[in-house]
């Protein structure tokens, strides 16, 4: 690819990136748009403002400001701490590849500019590969450079990435010692539990937990195998509060049909009365709750275990409870709102099965996919391919036109290709067995972690060396082999604009719920309780880790991309921060958890680009640089493997430093004696079927009205 292809794409996504920030604007000072772009601060203040300014048709960059001025401590406290965790990740890609740029754009760059004997012409007219490793002249005495810029870039990433992994450590201890009283830590989900014919699972529960652990077992709470009811019961909790919510609100006797209709929507509207009727909500709850005793349920094998102590309950998930491990299998409880009922009642000893399933599909699943890489590949490569099919010559006569389709298009059609990789990822989860939402989205993340890495990254190497072997003799692959990696480096760039600097600006623009938005006014729709969205952490985690491994390994080999990607994680790093603040909401806690994926996934990386440069600078004829790399790789294992012993324990098992300070928080609840109100909430905490009417208050709401503060909502936000 010449650069006047990556200028051409270049220009397309920075045009796409401006009129998207500029729309964004503008759109999210009109008051129609609150509950689109300030959906969580609109959910926990209750605020709107519908008054007219000529300031909302003008677009302004006050947003960023804000979004670089919120600190770590008030998302923290707003969000959580994944959300911290997802924003310290951009913050070690933003300081690494600034320090590879630097290093690299003025250390590298000119030795592989001028590497080679050739006669340079104007830069437009230039191919991308005279900037990479693959225009220095094999046993060029140069190539200490690139051997000593991958110490640097090496050296400083393990110590910022330790930083990181320490500074995250202590936040996870502090996020689950000094929070308030969490029930998850009381309790334990057991499945599992062996049938006998004289008992029923009850007595066998209450027989074992106070035999084996009688001076800590408090109560427990069977799971039935009722999903249908319990899906019945949770929409039948939805219209109960809308009834609630239109018994309480003020009507006018006389309503005007809505300004947004049209004429082809059905029939003319009628006034809106207030509903009066012999309908009793008390005798509509009656028969709820009767329609739920009159269903028959059937009690699985598992059940939720409630513990006096917070050490109890640790002790007895950590801790084998039966010779035969598939009999008594015991795990900490997920949150109350986080538990997936779906899967508890599948039985223990299929779990192995399902998960082997799902790792089946999930390799067809990256079998088929390559069918579409390889397509983007060709349109990558259709200067080599018009050389093997003769047809292509009269369809891409017109220089500009094939600057579109090998510059621009083929890094669009692999994201909009991509777009249908996470939610065949989250269903193939749903089937894995997970017991908890956060679980199914963090293995999510997981498998389109590892697919996008293999498709988009090696994938696209391979199926770009097939194409090559179209139209080479067999005596070039040597130096096939030695340009494969660096000839890549303009595809990659053209998908770190497309995939990374426009899908951030429709990110912020947030299209999807905009055009949901702009559809409910048209036809009317009122949308008093308006969903608010959480953040999709098992699509956003991936794409960062992606680019970051595209970055480590083309940072020496062709040092070009990296303004580009430091551009992106700065912009990144602005966006998130506007959209954890405003839009999105925490519904499902890692607790941190992500972290040592992006520990692994970094270290990966490292190791990965390290290999490649070996590769290089054996195929360049350097034993030297060869064998200074070498020590590199051993070196970074060596330090992967001491954060692996001094701070990964902490994410996933409880170290015995943690147990004590439970310990100590459970001498403080007895000490306070908040200890017997906590055992009250266990009892009623976990409810397997949420719309119990119980849970709902008949409690006669008076409407709101907007405040001096909701007048103001618009300007404050």
């Amino acid at each position: 690819m010449k650069i006047s292809a990556l200028l051409t794409s270049a220009g397309i996504n920075i045009g796409l990136c401006t009129l998207f920030l500029s729309l964004y604007s503008i759109l999210r000072k009109q008051p129609s748009n609150l509950s689109v772009y300030f959906g969580r601060r609109l959910s926990e203040e209750h605020n709107r403002r519908d008054s007219f300014s000529f300031d909302r048709l003008v677009p302004s960059a006050g947003w960023l400001m804000k979004a670089w001025r919120t600190t770590d401590e008030e998302i923290l406290s707003s969000v959580g701490l994944d959300a911290v965790v997802f924003l310290r990740m951009l913050v070690f890609s933003i300081r690494i590849f600034a320090i590879a740029a630097g290093v690299c754009l003025f250390g590298v760059l000119p030795f592989n500019y001028y590497g080679n004997e050739m006669t340079h012409t104007k830069i437009h007219l230039e191919k991308i590969d005279v900037f990479s490793i693959a225009n220095v002249e094999d046993g060029s005495q140069w190539l200490w450079i690139h051997c000593l810029a991958l110490y640097i870039i090496s050296s400083t990433a393990c110590f910022l990435l330790y930083l990181e992994y320490r500074n995250i450590s202590r936040m996870r201890l502090a996020h689950i010692t000094e929070s308030p009283p969490n029930p998850r830590h009381f309790s334990v989900l057991v499945r599992s539990i062996p049938r006998t014919h004289d008992e029923p699972f009850d007595v066998t529960i209450v027989n074992f937990f106070t035999k084996y652990h009688g001076s800590s077992y408090l109560s427990h709470q069977m799971i039935s195998q009722a999903g249908t009811v319990q899906k019945i019961m949770y929409n039948a909790k939805k219209v109960y509060k809308k009834i609630i919510r239109l018994k309480n609100t003020s009507f006018n006797q006389h309503h005007r049909s809505s300004n947004y209709r049209c004429g082809l929507c059905g029939g003319g509207s009628r006034p809106l009365h207030t509903y009066h009727n012999a309908f009793e909500l008390e005798a509509k709850r009656y028969e709820l709750e009767s329609s739920v005793s009159r269903t028959t349920k059937k009690d699985s094998s598992a059940a939720f275990v409630f513990f006096k102590t917070r050490y109890a309950a640790v002790v007895a998930s950590q801790i084998p409870q039966s010779s035969d491990p598939m009999l008594w299998a015991i795990d900490l409880a997920p949150e109350p709102n986080d538990v997936y009922w779906s899967n508890l009642w599948v039985p223990y000893r299929l779990v192995w099965l399902h998960r082997i399933t799902v790792q089946i599909a999930t390799l067809a699943f990256m079998v088929v996919f390559t069918i579409p890489v390889t397509f983007v590949q060709g349109l990558s490569h259709l200067d080599k391919l018009q050389k093997k099919f003769p047809v292509l010559r009269d369809l891409l006569k017109k220089s500009f036109l094939i600057q579109i389709v090998t510059g621009y298009l083929p890094s669009v059609l692999l994201m909009l290709a991509l777009y249908t990789v996470p939610p065949v990822m989250m269903l193939l989860s749903r089937f894995e067995g997970c017991i908890s939402h956060s679980g199914k989205r963090k293995s999510a993340c997981g498998k389109v972690l590892y697919f996008t890495i293999w498709n988009v990254f090696f994938m696209n190497c391979f199926s770009a060396s097939f194409i090559r072997n179209l139209v080479s003799a067999p005596t070039d692959i040597p130096t096939m082999l030695a340009k494969l990696l660096p000839g890549q480096a303009a595809f990659f760039i053209t998908y770190v604009l497309t995939s990374g600097w426009a899908s951030l600006s429709a990110e912020l623009l947030q299209i999807f719920p905009l055009i949901c938005n702009f559809i409910k006014r048209t036809l009317g729709i009122s949308d008093d309780d308006p969903s608010v969205l959480s953040f999709p952490y098992y699509t956003e985690v991936p794409r960062v880790l992606l680019l970051s491994l595209i970055g480590f390994t083309y940072s020496v080999l062709a040092p070009l991309i990296l303004p580009f990607l430091l551009v992106y994680f700065l912009l990144a790093y602005l966006v998130y921060r506007n959209q954890f603040m405003n839009v999105y909401r925490t519904k499902y806690d890692y607790g941190g958890q992500l972290w040592p994926l992006v520990h692994n996934t970094t270290i990966f990386s490292l190791v990965l680009t390290q290999v490649i440069a070996l590769g290089f600078f054996g195929l360049k004829k350097s034993p030297i640089a060869s064998g200074f790399t070498i020590p590199l790789v051993i070196l970074t294992l060596l330090f992967n493997e001491n954060c692996k012993n001094r701070f990964y324990p902490i994410f996933c098992k409880l170290a015995a430093q943690f147990l004590q300070d439970l310990i100590e928080m459970d001498q403080q609840d007895e000490q306070s004696g908040r200890m017997q109100e906590i055992h009250k909430q266990l009892l009623m905490i976990y409810r397997q079927y949420p719309a119990d009417t119980d849970d709902i208050e008949l409690v006669d709401e008076e409407p709101q009205t907007p405040g001096d503060s909701s007048l103001n909502c618009l300007q404050r936000i």
